[in-house]
């Protein structure tokens, strides 16, 4: 006997052997269980998914000679004939090939006999898309009404070309695309049943190359089995497919990670050497850096659908999320680049060298406080006084680029206290400070103050009167001292801005609230609708502010937060210096003539509020 091809020799005789179609498999078996059949099946899905298959199996479930069942008995005469294709009662037509109107109608003609020798004559069309407009009006009748003794089982890869009026007649069922990992298994039993050596990194490479298709990955076996002389070998399959190798897929990341250009460069040489398609490296490439992405923001997504999930975790760990958000923009604006360069070769290590030279050089600052996010502090100090700060002369350079903190407790409409001794700052010369005291109505919040030291301890208690066009002297912004005393939103709000935070664990401080003491038992109260992003960042956070306070005891809770977090205090801030600086425009004797000669009118969107100079 001939040799039979792996496709066609376990190609599945029954529901049971079926494989990635359960959903499809459940709804027949209950239909025919329940003897609850139509007249008119559609099945739509990709090449080599099952389709003609299923229509197969179904056809033999009809017409079994042991009665209608799920579960054909395979034995009978009926089965057998149709496992071998020369059953009379079931017609395969070609729709590719019998596409007019004539073929139809021969069709429509011979349905009403009744069958020869089974309970349904079965139509089976495959490529149903393919017949033409003329070949579908004329089969609508029938395929609405057809005799009591026809079946109807079309198939499809495009049912978006079959007319609506032939889908509202017919059951349709979507068959889903195989998985690497499930044609990974489905070969893992038939090596087994033909006794094939075979290592499992191999058999990922051909369910990767199938792209979806059984069919495909078991004729793909069938070549590398001839390959290999009888035996499958990860390097013999990928030399064979053309593929590549997904080791040093992981080992540019890691190079362009490690800033390491002699690595990069010599990955490139070993991709040369295998005559890999450097615009599939590129896509391989992309697909790793998306799976790395998810990886961070929800480990368990990431599926060992390809095989390298402990890889891809390891990779996400090691990562920041910018790095790997910056890298996919990279390669996905190299891919679309890369027919414009010179050499496919070319193209692809100028993507490379972008990472490596775009990749941002983590800095830290030495001495003081990183005074990250410098506008919007400088905006949000004003806006918390509502005043534009003087600068004085005689301050260093360093003070003078820095945003002011007005340090002001308000002790009654007309009076504010001033404390002006800090030893911890290190002053070495008092600076006097004149404090700014706004209406009572104007203040939202008390501002806790922040000091100037001067060579002996003193308090000076100053007394101004009300008055909406004071100044406040420039001091350098820092985060709060560790001293005996409670953990207050302001203070939440000045230690997460001054941090040295960034990514992740900067989001989830500013959406976060710290509550309790500086000095002992502290709880971090998060939204619940943050606890994805508290999963992944918690540790880091915890870690920075524990370098600030070591003697903290920190807790986390997925409450809601009872008082303003720092992004709600931005955000309100902010919006209180856009309607001061909304006014203030509008006031301007110039925009009160444009708007009275042109009636013009502000679109506060188009307001863009800088800070104060």
């Amino acid at each position: 006997m001939s040799y039979q091809v792996l496709a066609r020799k376990y190609r599945p005789k029954n529901f049971a052997e079926l494989v990635g179609q359960e959903h499809v498999a459940r709804a027949l078996g209950n239909a025919l269980s329940q003897n609850r059949l139509h007249h008119a099946y559609l099945f739509t899905g990709t090449r080599g998914v099952g389709k003609t298959t299923i229509a197969r199996i179904l056809a033999k479930c009809l017409n079994c000679e042991t009665g209608i069942t799920p579960e054909p008995c395979g034995i009978c005469t009926t089965c057998q004939e149709i496992n071998q294709g020369r059953y009379i009662d079931l017609i395969e037509i070609d729709a590719a090939s019998n596409t007019g109107v004539d073929d139809v109608r021969e069709v429509i003609e011979n349905a009403q006999y009744m069958p020869t020798r089974g309970r349904y004559k079965v139509y089976l069309i495959d490529e149903v898309h393919m017949l033409s407009k003329a070949a579908f009006n004329a089969l609508l009748k029938t395929l609405e009404e057809p005799p009591a003794h026809v079946k109807f089982l079309l198939a499809t890869t495009d049912p978006q070309k079959i007319p609506v009026t032939v889908l509202s007649r017919c059951l349709q069922f979507s068959l889903k695309p195989m998985s690497p990992e499930r044609i990974v298994g489905h070969l893992e039993k038939v090596l087994a049943a033909e006794t094939v050596n075979y290592d499992t990194a191999s058999l990922w490479e051909l369910g990767r190359a199938a792209n979806g298709s059984m069919r495909d990955a078991l004729s793909l076996t069938d070549q590398a089995i001839a390959f290999g002389n009888g035996a499958l070998r990860e390097v013999e399959v990928r030399d064979m497919l053309g593929s590549i190798d997904r080791d040093l897929v992981f080992r540019v990341l890691d190079a362009v990670h490690g800033a390491d250009v002699a690595e990069v460069l010599q990955v490139i040489n070993a991709l040369a050497e295998q005559s890999v398609d450097f615009q599939g490296a590129l896509a391989a490439l992309i697909s790793a850096l998306h799976r790395i992405a998810l990886a961070q923001l929800l480990p368990d997504a990431i599926e060992n659908s390809e095989g390298d999930r402990e890889r891809i975790l390891a990779i996400a760990q090691a990562m920041t999320p910018e790095d790997v958000q910056l890298y996919y923009q990279i390669a996905l604006h190299g891919r679309r680049d890369l027919p414009l360069a010179l050499s496919a070769r070319q193209g692809f290590e100028m993507c490379l060298l972008r990472m490596l030279s775009f990749k941002p050089v983590p800095t830290q600052p030495s001495g003081s406080p990183t005074n990250r996010s410098f506008s919007a502090k400088a905006a949000l100090a004003q806006a918390k006084v509502g005043l534009t700060p003087s600068v004085n002369p005689s301050a260093p350079s360093s003070l003078q680029a820095i945003a002011p903190r007005v340090m002001a407790t308000i002790a009654s409409p007309s009076i504010a206290t001033a404390v002006t001794s800090d030893p911890v700052l290190g002053v070495s010369s008092p600076v006097q400070t004149p404090v700014a005291v706004v209406e009572p109505i104007l203040v939202r919040e008390t501002v806790v103050a922040e000091t100037v030291a001067v060579p002996e301890p003193s308090v000076e208690v100053i007394k101004v009167e009300a008055e909406p066009t004071a100044t406040a002297t420039i001091l350098p912004f820092k985060a709060p001292i560790a001293t005996e005393g409670l953990w207050t939103p302001t203070m939440w709000f000045d230690w997460v801005m001054a941090s040295s935070l960034s990514g992740m664990a900067l989001n989830l401080a500013k959406h976060a609230l710290l509550q309790g003491q500086l000095r002992g038992s502290a709880v971090l109260e998060v939204s619940p609708r943050y606890d994805v992003l508290a999963k992944q960042s918690y540790e880091t956070l915890k870690t920075h502010l524990l370098q600030s306070y070591p003697q903290l005891e920190l807790q986390l809770a997925m409450v809601e937060p009872i008082a303003e977090t720092p992004t709600q205090i931005e955000e309100r801030l902010l919006a209180e210096h856009k309607q001061r600086a909304e006014i203030e425009f509008l006031a301007d004797p110039l925009v009160k003539t444009l708007i009275k000669t042109f009636d013009a009118h502000l679109i506060p969107e188009s307001l863009i509020v800088g800070e104060k100079r």
